[in-house]
């Protein structure tokens, strides 16, 4: 089995960390969607990281499809979701939010260095910085109520929004107006999980 897909992105890095939670054995190969294209195709022609290769071959993409799979093998000690329905969606709401976070922040990234200087439209930076800070106060208004005592998938994907938030934009994300984000990132980054796949 094959995670393929640079741990840079929070994408592939939540399906490390979770599979490794798992107890899942698997392969990864950090290949690029820039540098190593071309690679990265003829393993999956749509070039989406992360990208799982199963031991029959199949191709697994997108980091939430992925861990469903996964979180349906998983036997009852090893799940990463609250089995009980209002447990269940609250952690959804979190994964939500951290996702969204995820997304703005690959946005801003990709029109600050992909983008022309000369063609970088201030509107779409604003409402998307608007979007990103909209998430975090979310998260950090649920952190701050405790939401992040146990390990689930969404205490995971939080840290790992964040900590790819800091690493990218820490000059939009200040990281002392979300004092218990900084603090939850912070204890999750010493798990042996998150130091085994560390952000680069």
């Amino acid at each position: 089995m094959k995670l393929v897909g640079m741990l840079d992105s929070p994408y592939v890095r939540r399906v490390a960390i979770s599979l490794d939670l798992y107890g899942i054995e698997f392969e990864h190969q950090p290949l690029s969607v820039f540098s190593t294209y071309d690679e990265f195709a003829r393993i999956n022609p749509v070039v989406k990281a992360p990208s799982l290769v199963l031991d029959d071959s199949t191709v697994l993409m997108d980091s939430s499809l992925i861990l469903d799979y996964f979180e349906a093998l998983a036997p009852a000690d090893k799940k990463l979701l609250p089995q009980q329905a209002s447990a269940r969606a609250q952690d959804l709401q979190l994964i939500g939010l951290a996702l969204a976070a995820c997304e703005k922040t690959v946005q801003i990234v990709y029109e600050h260095n992909l983008r022309p200087a000369e063609k970088l439209h201030e509107p779409w930076l604003d409402r998307v910085t608007g979007q990103l800070l909209a998430a975090y106060c979310a998260l950090e208004k649920r952190l701050a109520d405790g939401a992040d005592e146990a390990l689930t998938q969404g205490a995971l994907t939080a840290a790992v929004a964040w900590s790819f938030s800091q690493f990218t934009v820490a000059s939009v994300v200040n990281a002392g107006t979300f004092p218990h984000l900084q603090r939850h990132a912070e204890r999750l980054e010493e798990h042996p999980a998150f130091k085994q796949y560390p952000i680069e």
